[in-house]
């Protein structure tokens, strides 16, 4: 009977077999896309970390390896050694890259003019013959002999090599092709229609820029129209200021009516000059009358045959006119296997190597004198203004000193405040007040601790700016709060009987600190000061403000040295302009990142290896 009763009441409540079921499916599903939002998030999450990392690591390759020119050169005595002794002093102010260029230009014995020269001799470094000076001063002997050395490439032609430049297309020949000469402005005919490909390339070509020079027209058109319609207020406040008799006012109004004007005719002008380039664009690639004009704004073509290279002027289905840039060894027939056309997407215009320099590199390449290596100098060398040169080891040792002098300062007042305020001080007004402040001060903009440091240590103190100990300093106030508050939660976390033990056992309550109660709090103390100086590690704000944004070249030698910072160097270079330092930018990230990663790799293997569970 009662369990009739209870079943009916369990029944009218709704819960029933039917209805328990359906609430547990329910449950079941909520549970499940639960997990599937979590999953999901952790997806996403690691798709984006993925993305980033990926897109780090292709652009810091290229500063990975580097190019250099394998040449034979020949010191002399009257140039790498001017005080004739074979010193030391003498052979280091040895003019070693009059030795380097003579060999270099022996290879282009056609490149006679002194613009030409100038242009051959950019493709080296400023730090070509360095290699050569340090094999001299090694071995004074060699001075006099040929000796086989490696000359670095600039940056631009280092660059080329990697593939960053532009991109190239090689095409074999088809046909028999015959060069009319081999130096000086050529044709090349074909037996059969070898450049058609290449002209219907090059007709389309055109139509996209037409088209890119028609959006880029009316994108200036819409910003001119704002500009216009700023004008009837212009007018109207010039008309108030002249009713009013503001000279003040009238000036202004005609300086805004002025720049108005100035700013309006500058973009019709540009409108002008690329609606003419769009119609001209538009007109070649309608005309199919025969051969196309390849100008500096067209993707360039090179013919390689007999040895030589021909930049294309003119170009048709079975015939090409052209420029020599790299003399051809004869004019014979060459047969379809022996030329083939080079075909660069970026045009010349938009590319800071030219044609003509581009044909010597890949003249150089040809003689198998180029040679890609590791780039050792990146990790050994400091910075430069000269993008091929420029090495992060000044900036890495600045980092090194730099969290030296934090350690040094914050870990052994941040666990002794963190002892006190957690063992020892007394439970008051005072002590909230302390607690407080420094929980606030854990959440500080990085800033704000620069300007405290350029205010108290630099302007105050005269302590020497832009050294690895005023950036200690700075970088060990930005720590102490996270310390602090680690070191008082690793406190906490060891259990009351510990302490209670050994005061039980006769030991004075500094004895149950020091002797029991820190040293087992002591692996969570670690892990948060090295996550403290991680987080230090990876700071810029500060120490832009105390002058370690300086441009450093020689690396420091002490913690009173002027030097910089990882994060530093990497703000400095992500400011230049050419396209070597954004590899050189995208590197020092990544070896920040590893030193990010081995400092909390740190912290994790610390916590699992002296972790105590209670």
């Amino acid at each position: 009977m009662t369990e009739m009763t209870a079943t009916a009441a369990g029944s009218s409540r709704g819960f029933s077999d039917d209805a328990s079921r359906a609430r547990v499916r329910k449950r079941y599903r909520a549970e499940a896309r639960f997990k599937a939002y979590g999953i999901a998030a952790l997806a996403f999450s690691a798709a984006f970390l993925v993305v980033l990392i990926s897109d780090i690591l292709v652009k810091a390759w290229p500063a990975f390896t580097v190019t250099h020119l394998t040449i034979d050169a020949r010191p002399t005595a009257d140039k790498v050694d001017p005080d004739g002794d074979r010193s030391p002093s003498s052979l280091a102010r040895g003019d070693y890259t009059a030795a380097i260029r003579e060999s270099y230009g022996a290879l282009f014995p056609q490149v006679s003019a002194r613009a030409e020269r100038r242009k051959l001799n950019g493709l080296l470094s400023s730090g070509a013959a360095d290699e050569l000076r340090a094999a001299v001063m090694a071995d004074p002997n060699l001075i006099g002999q040929t000796v086989r050395t490696r000359a670095q490439f600039s940056d631009d032609a280092d660059l080329y090599f990697k593939g960053v430049v532009t991109t190239v297309e090689e095409e074999q020949g088809d046909g028999v092709a015959t060069p009319s000469g081999v130096t000086g402005p050529i044709v090349i005919e074909t037996t059969a229609p070898a450049f058609a490909d290449d002209l219907a390339e090059i007709k389309n070509d055109l139509s996209e820029t037409a088209r890119a020079r028609r959006f880029e027209v009316e994108r200036i058109k819409t910003l001119r129209d704002g500009v216009l319609a700023d004008r009837p207020a212009a007018d109207q406040a010039l008309a108030a200021a002249n009713g009013a008799g503001d000279e003040t006012g009238i000036t202004v109004a005609r300086n805004a009516l002025a720049k108005i004007d100035s700013d309006s005719e500058s973009l019709r002008a540009q409108m002008e000059t690329l609606a003419g380039e769009a119609a001209d664009f538009e007109n070649r690639f309608k005309d199919s009358s025969g051969a196309e004009t390849l100008d500096e704004k067209l993707p360039s073509r090179l013919v390689a045959i007999n040895g030589g290279l021909v930049k294309v002027r003119s170009l048709s289905a079975n015939r090409v006119e052209g420029d020599v840039l790299v003399p051809l060894e004869n004019q014979n027939a060459a047969q379809p296997d022996a030329w083939k056309m080079l075909a660069y997407a970026t045009p010349e215009s938009e590319r800071r190597l030219g044609d003509q320099e581009i044909a010597w590199l890949e003249t150089l390449k040809a003689k198998g004198l180029v040679e890609t290596s590791f780039n050792v100098d990146f990790f050994t060398s400091g910075d430069s203004r000269e993008a091929e040169q420029a090495g992060i080891l000044g900036a890495l040792v600045g980092s090194i000193f730099t969290m030296f002098v934090t350690l040094v300062i914050c870990l052994p007042i941040g666990v002794g405040a963190a002892v006190y305020l957690e063992e020892f001080a007394p439970k008051n007004r005072i002590t909230d007040i302390i607690e407080i402040n420094i929980n606030n001060l854990a959440a500080v903009p990085s800033i704000v601790y620069g300007l405290l440091g350029l205010a108290v240590f630099l302007n105050f103190f005269g302590m020497p700016r832009s050294s690895a100990v005023v950036g200690g300093f700075v970088l060990a106030l930005l720590v102490l709060p996270t310390i602090i508050i680690a070191s008082r939660a690793a406190l906490k976390a060891v259990p009351p009987s510990i302490r209670e033990a050994a005061l039980g056992v006769g030991a004075s309550h500094q004895q149950a600190v020091f002797h029991h109660t820190l040293p087992l709090a002591m692996p969570g103390i670690m892990t948060g000061t090295i996550i403290g100086m991680a987080h230090a590690l990876g700071e810029t704000a500060p120490l832009l403000l105390i002058g370690m944004v300086a441009f450093i070249v020689d690396v420091p030698t002490g913690l009173t040295s002027a030097t910089t910072a990882l994060p530093v160097q990497i703000y400095l270079w992500s400011d230049l302009p050419e396209v070597a330092f954004q590899a050189k930018t995208s590197a020092a990230i990544i070896v920040l990142l590893l030193f990010l990663f081995l400092m909390n790799g740190l912290a994790i293997l610390l916590r699992k290896r002296f972790e105590r569970r209670w």
